[in-house]
Formats: structure tokens, sequence, C-alpha cells
């Protein structure tokens, strides 16, 4: 009986501190606002770049060639 009491006073604390992150979640979603913004900087300055915008043609342009013959 006395080992079913503590195991059920420990789950219960357990609980409870898995519970009481509130604060975590804010800096969680802190840092993964400032992970988003990083890469979407660095997505727009990749696809804004000549080297990228010229494969994105040359591939669009080869897709139209396959598909319409030219």
């Amino acid at each position: 009986m006395n080992g079913t009491l503590v195991a059920r006073t420990r789950a219960v604390f357990t609980s409870q501190r898995l519970r009481d992150d509130e604060g975590l979640t804010t800096a969680e979603y802190a840092v993964g606002t400032v992970a988003v913004a990083g890469l979407g900087g660095v997505l727009l300055k990749l696809l804004t770049s000549d080297l990228v915008r010229d494969l994105i043609w040359n591939i669009i342009r080869g897709a139209f060639t396959a598909l319409l013959g030219g």
C-alpha cells in the first residue's frame, strides 16, 4: 500500500512540474521567431541573387521546352 501511495505522489508532482513551464514556452517561441526571420532573410537574399534567378529561369525554360517542344 505504501509503494502505491509513493508512486501516485511522484506521478502527481511530475505532471505538475511538466505543466509549469509557461516561461519556457515563451522563450521557445522567441527563439523560433528569430530563427524563422533569419531563415527568411537568407532565402530572400539567395532567391534575389542573379545566379539563383538564372538557375531557376533555366530550369523553367527547360521544362517548357521539354513539354512543348522547341
